[in-house]
């Protein structure tokens, strides 16, 4: 599920530089998350940047817009053309919070 950003935001800009998709940017009163672009960091990190460095904790799950890791990671192929993703059947558990041990 793509991840969104709460009304909680308290506009600080701390995640934007972190995605790796520029899923994120300033909207007028907090920060916005393209869930068209959003990837949950899978493909890049077993963990979502955003969630990791925001101070009030608002980046979170979009129940409106829930995807499988399948998904997620052909987003990030078609959003990264030129950048090399393994395989999902392959795809080391450091490259997708889907993976981690719970």
């Amino acid at each position: 599920m793509a991840t969104h950003i709460t009304e909680e935001c308290i506009n600080c800009g701390a995640c934007e530089p972190e995605c790796p998709n520029e899923a994120i940017s300033e909207g007028d009163d907090a920060y916005v998350i393209d869930p068209n672009l959003c990837t949950e960091c899978v493909g890049f990190h077993d963990y979502e940047a955003c969630q990791s460095v925001c101070p009030v904790e608002c980046c979170v799950p979009d129940p409106d817009h829930v995807e499988t890791e399948a998904v997620l990671l052909e987003r990030a192929v078609k959003l990264h053309p030129h950048k090399s993703f393994p395989a999902l059947k392959v795809l080391p558990s450091d490259l997708s919070h889907f993976r981690k041990a719970r």
